[in-house]
């Protein structure tokens, strides 16, 4: 097994565990964007595969930023996982599981972060050696089932709900358990500037620390 990219998830992970969902960014916007959420903070960074060019702007944030985990989002197939890999990509997240898709992340040294809804797919997901799991969508999956997959998961498993979140659904979802989110539209949309990003994206950093120092 190739893993370098594990101990980067980790360190990813402890400066901010929060994902960019950068869906329908455009490869033009790219580098604009990129340096309105590393700048603030941000380590993790996802260009779902539905996006103009996606593998494009993956290429693009990869390059230039080597300090960040750059990958794609949406992926729902092992050939996929290679083409992202092809493009400089070390983070896979999907909305389903598929173990397909994690084996061949993991065999290529990338992050794989599948979707799940239930205890059975979440112990199926870590099973097939995902890094963690997103639990999606957010909104059919609140902080009391957060809390009970939580009872039953490894205490070390990875958990971050995805879809919907808010600043302030952050905190019933730490106190239940998560580890961290992926957002989305809450702070990139098509359209959006580079500086209303960067705004939002440190309002993000500045309300997660609040909620993750009490």
């Amino acid at each position: 097994m190739n893993e370098p990219s594990e101990s980067d998830f980790a360190a990813a992970l402890a400066a901010l565990p929060l994902v960019a969902i950068l869906r329908g960014i455009a490869p033009a916007e790219a580098d604009a964007i990129g340096d309105a959420l590393v700048g603030a903070g941000w380590r993790l960074i996802e260009v779902p595969l539905n996006s103009p060019d996606p593998l494009q702007s993956i290429a693009r944030m990869a390059a230039r930023f080597p300090q960040a985990l750059v990958g794609a989002g949406t992926v729902m197939s092992a050939q996929a996982v290679r083409a992202v890999h092809d493009a400089g990509g070390r983070l896979v997240v999907a909305p389903n599981f598929d173990a397909d898709v994690v084996r061949t992340a993991r065999a290529l040294g990338m992050v794989a972060l599948p979707g799940v809804m239930s205890p059975s797919e979440a112990f199926a997901a870590l099973a097939a050696g995902a890094h963690g799991v997103k639990l999606f969508p957010a909104e059919m999956i609140p902080p009391e089932a957060v809390k009970a997959m939580r009872a039953v998961l490894d205490p070390a498993s990875i958990v971050m709900p995805v879809g919907g979140i808010t600043p302030g659904r952050m905190g019933p979802y730490l106190a239940a358990g998560a580890n961290g989110f992926g957002i989305g539209s809450a702070l990139y949309r098509p359209g959006r500037s580079a500086e209303d990003v960067r705004r939002s994206a440190a309002e993000w950093v500045e309300r997660y620390r609040q909620l993750a120092a009490t």
